[in-house]
This record gives structure tokens, C-alpha cells and sequence, in this order.
């Protein structure tokens, strides 16, 4: 049983939820590598001593918005790959997810998937909220393996691609094939950068509107990985 917060506990929290919301305003507003607790402070009409008892600096701040990112993209595909009745189901949930949420949170999607925040380095606690999108990814591609419903090719990969899908598989997958890994990962590659293209302005003027170039995109992808209905 959960154990009831106490007024001070529950004012800290909404006081936090204020300071990230308006960081994520300023994301908006003038990008990562701007983000002044200054000039959040002002925003909120708190001297910046009392915000630094929240957030002793910038880049603490800029992990908590960097954790909550990871952590709401990895909800929404969680929940899309949970909803699919097959793996190919799966995965294109999986695929829409990430894009959706994406297009209605793209400063966000850009703190963490865009270009590095100057000066900022990114500690060990982002990693676990970082995983969970290739884990979901690689946990659809192993269920297909487990129900033998995963079309895998002959081809090989070299002994170095090898071990480190080996690695990986180890980790998150056991047993799945050395290959099926390495086309899972380069399919979650894909799908980041066909997002990121649509996003950031890359495709306009030639797959524009970007909707049925990246539903095919989801289903050629598909088939590189061997995930059949």
C-alpha cells in the first residue's frame, strides 16, 4: 500500500511540474542549449536561489527533462505494442507510436534525439529510460522467434556484428539469432531516422506529406526483419 505524501511533499512536487513545464516552454522557445534556470526563475517569479533547491544546476534540470522524454515515448510504445495482436502488428504500433508522439512533442523529441546539448554529458540514469524503446523493439522480434513466426534470412553477419548482436541478445533476448538481432537494430535505426528527417524538414519538397512514405517505410522494415501477420 502506498503511503499518503505530506503537504510539503505534494507542494515540492507541483513546484517541480512547474519548473519543468516552463523549461519545456523554453525548449520551445530557443532550444536545449539556451535553457537558463535564471530565466525560468523569472518566468515563475522565484529568485533563483529557491529554484536551485530544486535544480542545483542546468544540467540536472536537462536530465530530469531528458529521463521524463524517454520515459513518456517508451509509455506510448509500450502501450501500442501491448495492443497488437501479432508481431508485425506489434511492430507497426510500435512504429506509430514513436512517430506520434514525436510530431505532438518535437522539442522533446529533439532534446533527446537531435544533436548533443553543448557541455551537457548525459549521466548512467538515462539509460534505462533510453533502452526501453530498442527493448520493446527487439522483445517484438523475439516473440516472433519464440512462436516460429520469424522469417529469418540466410545471410550471416561478420564475427565482429556477430558478438555484438550476441552481446545485445544476451542481455535482452537470449537465444535470438545473431542476425535477426542485427536487422532489428538496423530497423530501429531506420525508424528514428525516418522520423527525424519528417521532423526536422528533410523531406519537404519531396515525400511531403511524409504520412505514406513512412507507412511503407514501417512495412518494408517489417519485412527486412522477417515479421510475418
Amino acid at each position: 500500500m502506498s503511503v499518503p505524501r505530506t503537504a510539503r511533499e505534494r507542494a515540492r512536487a507541483e513546484i517541480t511540474r512547474e519548473i519543468t513545464d516552463a523549461a519545456r516552454r523554453q525548449l520551445a522557445e530557443s532550444g536545449a542549449a539556451a535553457l537558463s534556470l535564471r530565466a525560468i526563475a523569472r518566468e515563475l517569479g522565484m529568485v533563483s536561489s529557491a529554484l536551485y533547491r530544486y535544480f542545483p544546476s542546468r544540467d540536472e534540470l536537462l536530465t530530469t527533462l531528458i529521463i521524463e522524454a524517454y520515459e513518456a515515448i517508451a509509455d506510448a510504445v509500450e502501450r501500442a505494442v501491448a495492443a497488437g495482436d501479432t508481431p508485425r502488428a506489434q511492430w507497426r504500433g510500435l512504429a506509430n507510436a514513436v512517430r506520434d508522439w514525436a510530431i505532438a512533442h518535437p522539442h522533446e523529441y529533439a532534446l533527446v534525439y537531435g544533436s548533443p546539448v553543448p557541455g551537457y554529458h548525459a549521466p548512467q540514469t538515462t539509460i534505462g529510460p533510453a533502452s526501453r524503446v530498442p527493448i520493446a523493439a527487439l522483445s517484438v522480434v523475439y516473440a516472433a522467434w519464440k512462436s516460429d513466426s520469424l522469417v529469418l534470412p540466410d545471410d550471416a553477419v561478420g564475427p565482429e556484428l556477430a558478438a555484438q548482436s550476441a552481446a545485445i541478445a544476451a542481455q535482452v533476448t537470449p537465444g535470438l539469432p545473431e542476425i535477426a538481432v542485427t536487422r532489428a537494430v538496423m530497423a530501429w535505426t531506420q525508424l528514428y531516422g525516418t522520423v527525424t528527417f519528417e521532423l526536422f524538414g528533410q523531406l519537404d519538397n519531396s515525400m511531403d506529406p511524409a504520412g505514406p512514405f513512412f507507412a511503407y517505410s514501417v512495412e518494408a522494415m517489417a519485412d527486412f526483419i522477417g515479421l510475418s501477420e
